[in-house]
């Protein structure tokens, strides 16, 4: 049988747990017959409905957090793209057909984000299982112990719930430290021997999702020429931001004293394999020669940057690409080739958070910044960064972080 053959809004109906499906303004979509039955909901009372208009808390129950801990859970998942396993939870229902009273009631919710082709969450699966009845039982059989047991186990989930909260606060302050780690470090926004440029950074969105990414512009001595580069560190958080660091102020000390690009990409590689974090980095550097008219450029395991012609043709500058920073032998010379250049043509550098998607071809990304570049080629750098910033990533930020470096040339 083939996925076309497959009716899934039947077999959702069917399965054997409670499952409801939320917008990311946390109203309901859809719910399964289960958890209608369970909920003791009609259809008409849910779909269309904001979730805490149809189950708020009990008023009656003075340290009811049911209704917060969810809307807390269900907000990360919207944040950070990620499953959420809650802890046990108490969270009480009103019976429908007696308003005012409300039952008492125990669930283990897991939220889960439904991603569309941009990365971004455009449902939250939401799946409940009541172990009220199991509690019930268990205060049933009271012999003492079986109370005291209820109530260990009640207190070590909320106690594991408020350790995961800390942890995330943790993770989060950590992200600050690293976010102002990585703006130090990044060279200032300036205009490389009075020509035209545009630098960019965007955090991920996530609390750990940060740091990796790096750009460089230097002035290269003998005749009018700069260095142009952009890498990405494997790895997020303060460990990433201090690799990045390293990597970016060694290749910006190389490119000084290199013959070419491919040169630098060496002395870089034999660097990180020094380098604590720096496995499987990867860069690209470009030298711009105006006097010449020509780019010559050097990829280690980087997307390709572009040069986008006055013209509006688009050339992706991928003749000379190898493997990540560590992944290859030293003796092997690094390729690099050169492409020419008329005046008013843009070099464009990027990291791959400008780009990728999940369970998206790259070339459809490439595709994308293609076309982003060819329609805004009129504007000046800084605008053109903006609008391609605007065009490809996601309203709501990137999963991943993202460089962008635009020069006229």
């Amino acid at each position: 049988m083939t996925d076309a053959e497959i009716d899934y809004a039947t077999v959702f109906q069917t399965l054997p747990g409670m499952v409801a499906l939320l917008t990311p303004d946390l109203v309901y979509a859809d719910a399964n017959e289960e958890f209608l039955r369970m909920s003791g909901r009609k259809r008409e009372d849910l779909i269309g409905r904001y979730l805490f208009d149809v189950f708020p808390d009990n008023p009656n129950h003075d340290d009811a957090t049911g209704m917060r801990n969810l809307e807390t859970s269900l907000l990360r998942v919207l944040a950070t793209g990620e499953r959420d396993t809650m802890a046990l939870q108490r969270y009480d229902v009103q019976i429908p057909d007696r308003p005012g009273h409300w039952e008492e009631r125990y669930w283990s919710p897991v939220n889960v984000p439904v991603l569309g082709a941009d990365g971004k969450v455009v449902l939250l699966v939401h799946r409940v299982e009541e172990v009220t009845e199991l509690i019930r039982a268990r205060r049933a059989a009271d012999d003492g112990q079986t109370r005291v047991l209820e109530a260990e186990l009640y207190r070590r989930a909320g106690e594991l719930q408020e350790v995961n909260e800390r942890l995330r606060q943790a993770h989060a302050r950590e992200r600050e430290v690293a976010v102002a780690l990585q703006e130090a470090m990044l060279p200032a926004p300036r205009q490389p021997a009075h020509h035209l440029a545009a630098v960019r950074y965007r955090p991920a969105v996530g609390a750990l999702n940060v740091c990796g990414d790096w750009y460089d512009l230097v002035d290269l001595v003998g005749g009018d020429r700069i260095g142009v580069s952009v890498g990405d560190v494997v790895g997020h958080g303060l460990e990433a931001a201090c690799v990045m660091g390293q990597l970016r102020s060694a290749l910006s000390a190389a490119s000084r004293v290199a013959e070419g690009p491919a040169q630098a990409l060496n002395v870089l590689g034999r660097y990180a394999h020094v380098v604590d974090g720096a496995e499987s980095a990867t860069a690209v550097t470009t030298f711009v020669d105006f006097d010449r008219h020509t780019v010559t450029y050097s990829s280690a395991g980087h997307p390709p940057p572009v040069l986008l012609h006055a013209d509006g043709r688009v050339e992706f500058l991928d003749r000379a690409t190898d493997p990540p920073l560590d992944a290859r032998p030293d003796p092997l010379p690094r390729p690099q080739a050169v492409t020419a250049f008329d005046d008013g043509a843009t070099l464009v550098l990027y990291t791959d958070g400008l780009i990728e998607r999940r369970r998206e071809d790259i070339d459809t990304g490439l595709h994308r910044l293609a076309r982003s570049l060819a329609l805004h080629r009129e504007l000046d750098p800084e605008t053109l960064a903006d609008a391609v910033l605007r065009e490809l990533l996601p309203p709501e930020g990137a999963t991943d972080d993202t460089a962008l470096v635009v020069v006229r040339l």
